[in-house]
């Protein structure tokens, strides 16, 4: 049941409001300083039209020559003059896709398509609120600093039962995130319920900051960086800015738990940032070609002890990261066994403003070891998925980890 779990990242915590589970599943393979209008593909086509460059982007960029043991050209005549409307090929498209038996190739509608783009580029109009559903209530997880609804006084657990007079019961969160966010400086209206008493708050949307690194200093010498997202173009000026804010410490913690992955740039750029020399990643594409990135001597800090924190939901982009500083023995990796993403994805812009994310090679970790459903198992394996994510409970994987770099 663990994966099982697992795979809708701890119990769908971490979709957020200002994000979109689109990308916590997703390890992409795309430039991180794209504009939003360079990732969107405008053109519009047929519905026909749009099937059938579906299917010819799986067929070429597919990882698995067979396309799963299978006579890809079928799904092209079964549906051939077929599809009528966007739904006849959101329908067609889906089901092609889900005889792949994989689930990381995904077809995207226009509004994930323009999610994804909003997470890349990092330009977010909402309130600044994480949300997740409990017991089928949409609920607050908690509230952004300096944020629309910061400064509306929500809080931590209040329910949001309507947006803009529309009931949501029974939406998914996407649904609800859909309906919160909207235009720059437009309004919208909420009603929560907080301790069985239900009230109105009109807020005003503004562009959110997203900050995909956070820094601190613990114990005044051991240098804290939690890395939330690989997905941002912004990450890795923000991991700069985060190693200037600890560079006075002795050693350094790096924490990956609920780090479900993003841009593989951005996670070569950071395994760079500690390693001089040697493999940080190989990729194995689908005609058996390899290619193996290197680092490139251009370490910041090559001297620092390092423990890296890890959990279950710890994947793809944060298992290329820690599967490089282990296998190196640049660093100590300390919580629960990763959750087991070996594949590659790559981001395929499509007319109409869709697109899809396509599986199209696998990776190894320097020492040639495939993690595919299988993690990466940390050297001190202590705690659960869940501690860090529970107020006013002792994180015994941090406090392990200080202890671990004291006796350093």
């Amino acid at each position: 049941m663990r994966r099982k779990h697992l795979i809708i990242f701890l119990l769908s915590v971490l979709i957020l409001v200002i994000f979109n589970n689109i990308f916590l599943s997703t390890f992409t393979k795309t430039s991180s300083y794209l504009k939003r209008d360079e990732i969107i593909n405008n053109e519009e086509v047929s519905a026909q039209r749009l099937f059938d460059k579906t299917w010819k982007v799986i067929n070429k960029e597919y990882y698995e020559p067979s396309l799963n043991h299978q006579n890809w050209g079928r799904w092209r005549s079964r549906y051939q003059g077929k599809i009528k409307t966007e739904d006849d090929a959101k329908v067609a498209i889906e089901s092609m896709i889900a005889s792949l038996d994989e689930p990381y190739t995904r077809f995207m509608t226009k509004r994930d398509f323009e999610e994804l783009a909003t997470s890349i580029t990092s330009k977010i109009y909402g309130i600044g609120v994480n949300i997740y559903s409990n017991a089928g209530k949409t609920e607050i997880f908690n509230v952004i600093q300096g944020t629309p609804a910061d400064f509306a006084q929500l809080k931590q657990g209040d329910i949001i039962t309507t947006v803009d007079g529309k009931d949501i019961s029974g939406m998914n969160i996407s649904e609800v995130a859909s309906l919160v966010r909207g235009p720059e400086n437009s309004v919208v209206e909420l009603t929560i319920l907080r301790n069985g008493k239900k009230f109105n708050k009109k807020i005003k949307r503004k562009e959110i900051k997203i900050k995909t690194v956070k820094s601190s200093v613990l114990d005044n010498h051991i240098g804290y960086i939690k890395i939330v997202s690989f997905m941002s173009g912004t990450t890795p000026s923000e991991f700069i800015e985060a190693l200037d804010n600890t560079k006075n410490t002795d050693s350094l913690i790096i924490d990956l738990r609920g780090n479900t992955g993003g841009l593989l740039d951005n996670a070569v750029f950071i395994a760079n940032s500690f390693l001089k020399k040697g493999t940080i990643v190989d990729i194995i594409y689908r005609n058996g070609y390899k290619k193996s990135i290197k680092a490139q001597n251009e370490a910041f800090d090559t001297d620092k002890p390092i423990v890296v924190l890890v959990n279950g939901a710890s994947a793809s982009a944060s298992e290329i990261l820690s599967g490089a500083l282990k296998d190196a023995k640049r660093a100590t990796l300390v919580g629960r066994k990763t959750f087991g993403k070996g594949l590659v994805q790559k981001v395929v812009p499509l007319p109409n403003q869709t697109g899809v994310n396509v599986t199209t090679a696998r990776y190894l970790t320097p020492n040639g070891v495939d993690i595919n459903k299988l993690g990466i198992k940390p050297d001190v394996e202590i705690g659960n998925e869940f501690d860090f994510f529970i107020e006013n409970k002792k994180d015994i994987q941090l406090e392990k980890a200080k202890e671990l770099l004291n006796k350093k």
